[in-house]
């Protein structure tokens, strides 16, 4: 048994020398055939699929998106915008004439003019009472409370308060005060005073932003020279923050411009060139309003409209040129 077990073994092994030195491998079934590890796969070249540059495709896939969305933001308020103009500006232009910008309203030109003098002298007037106060409370706030101060907090959580509040509400408050219990009646002086209350909380907040935003380097530079508290207010920090409250007040101009129900109950609807403070005067906003109600001049509606519009454009960018041009002033 033995000698037939040896002899098997040396011919297996001759076998297997001949293959080897003929070359060719041995196949499955023949003896010396090793199959293949199983699970294994191609090595990859170094880096690929690696998290460094998943995180990477992450992030521009992020960023991509987030551009997509501003910039599609952007035109679609752009194209609202242009597309407004455009069919206030096509409206407007069959009842642009001189006619209508004649000194004394009349029932065939209806005249804009005396609404757009009076709004100007609503605007003048509201900014007379509020734009003081305004300033000195945000001066308060700014300079002489301290952070955290129970004064300070309940004054600026009534100022966001009333920025919300909407404007019938102030016509309302101004009809049941200024109109009837002040016995002002329905005049500028009372339209005046209730535009004032509108725009103050917005000029509080926009001035105390703006001073806020002075650095302290410049307030303690002042007072280490020997500069009072006072002095230091009114000759450094004030003329920093201008910039600021100068934007912030000519934006909340753009909210008496624009504004028609509270004026309806507190200034009137009188059609003509207000001769005194004591008098019912219209504004743009109303004079569109009302004509606009009446059903019988919507051509003038349109051009009234438009001159709004403009006004509104004009008191934008007159505040960021103003703003541009104090700023390079105040660099030199």
């Amino acid at each position: 048994m033995r000698h037939i077990h040896s002899s098997r073994l040396h011919a297996a092994g001759l076998q297997m020398a001949g293959e080897a030195g003929t070359g060719v491998l041995p196949g499955p079934g023949q003896p010396g055939f090793v199959p293949a590890p199983v699970g294994r796969r191609a090595s990859k070249a170094p880096g690929e699929n690696s998290p460094v540059s998943r995180e990477k495709l992450r992030q521009s896939g992020i960023l991509a998106l987030q551009r997509v969305l501003i910039y599609g933001s952007a035109l679609a308020v752009t194209g609202f915008l242009a597309g407004l103009i455009i069919y206030v500006v096509i409206s407007a232009l069959p009842a642009l004439d001189l006619s209508l910008f004649s000194p004394v309203y009349t029932p065939d030109n209806v005249s804009l003019l005396p609404a757009l003098i009076n709004t100007g002298a609503m605007i003048l007037l509201a900014l007379l009472f509020s734009l003081p106060p305004g300033v000195l409370g945000a001066i308060y706030l700014t300079e002489y409370t301290r952070p955290g101060s129970p004064v300070g907090a309940a004054i600026g959580l009534g100022a966001e308060v009333l920025t919300s509040v909407p404007s019938i509400v102030f016509g309302l408050f101004g009809s049941l005060f200024l109109v009837r219990f002040m016995n002002l009646g329905m005049s500028l002086l009372a339209g005046s005073l209730t535009m004032a209350l509108i725009i103050l909380p917005g000029i509080l907040r926009t001035s105390q932003q703006a001073l806020s935003e002075v650095p302290d380097d410049l307030r303690q530079a002042s007072l280490g020279l020997g500069a009072g508290k006072l002095r230091t207010i009114l000759r450094v920090v004030l003329p920093s923050a201008l910039p600021g409250i100068l934007s912030g007040t000519i934006l909340a101009t753009g909210r008496i411009t624009g504004e028609s129900a509270a004026l309806i109950f507190t200034a009137g609807t009188a059609v003509n060139l207000v001769p005194g403070l004591d008098q019912s005067a219209r504004t743009l906003a109303v004079h569109m309003y009302t004509l606009a109600g009446e059903g019988l001049h919507i051509p003038q509606a349109w051009a009234t409209a438009l001159i709004l519009l403009i006004l509104v454009l004009v008191l934008n960018l007159a505040a960021a040129g103003a703003r541009r041009a104090m700023e390079r002033k105040m660099r030199g």
